[in-house]
């Protein structure tokens, strides 16, 4: 059963988020791919994984860069796994085409923006979806800290 998490955005930014994510699960000894809505926000987080810390940086690929299959963490439109990861972020409106074929993977992260109606309607009817699927699934609410909550 694969672990469903979704992360609803009210404070801070995707670009916020997504790098200690990615950092998280790169520390697990996971392979990570980004899905996104657009070859404008893939070049969005290429960039922000290579300057978002003055002190470090995420290595990662675009698909098209180099070989797919090598890259720890790719950025991409496409469906599909083409580096084995055992996670996959999606993004900027992103859903999985078919839950039930994600069941390889040991986590997906569905981030929305909270701010948009669309966005929530969206990852309302995404959280069906896995669940029908048969997927763990768990909603995480960021605090005023800024911090995320399980929510139960």
């Amino acid at each position: 059963m694969t672990e469903t998490l979704f992360y609803h955005l009210e404070r801070r930014s995707l670009e916020d988020i997504l790098p200690g994510l990615v950092e998280k699960s790169l520390s697990r000894g996971w392979r990570a791919a980004i899905k996104t809505d657009s070859s404008e926000r893939s070049d969005a987080l290429d960039s922000l994984l290579w300057t978002y810390d003055d002190q470090s940086f995420l290595a990662h690929a675009q698909l098209g860069d180099g070989e797919a299959a090598e890259q720890s963490v790719l950025i991409t439109v496409e469906e599909g796994n083409p580096n084995s990861a055992q996670i996959v972020f999606y993004v900027g409106g992103t859903m999985p085409p078919d839950w039930e074929q994600l069941s390889d993977l040991a986590r997906v992260v569905l981030l929305f923006d909270g701010r948009d109606e669309a966005a929530l309607a969206s990852a309302r009817s995404a959280w069906k979806d896995a669940k029908g699927a048969g997927h763990d699934v768990t909603y995480w609410k960021e605090t005023p800290n800024g911090k995320f909550e399980k929510q139960t």
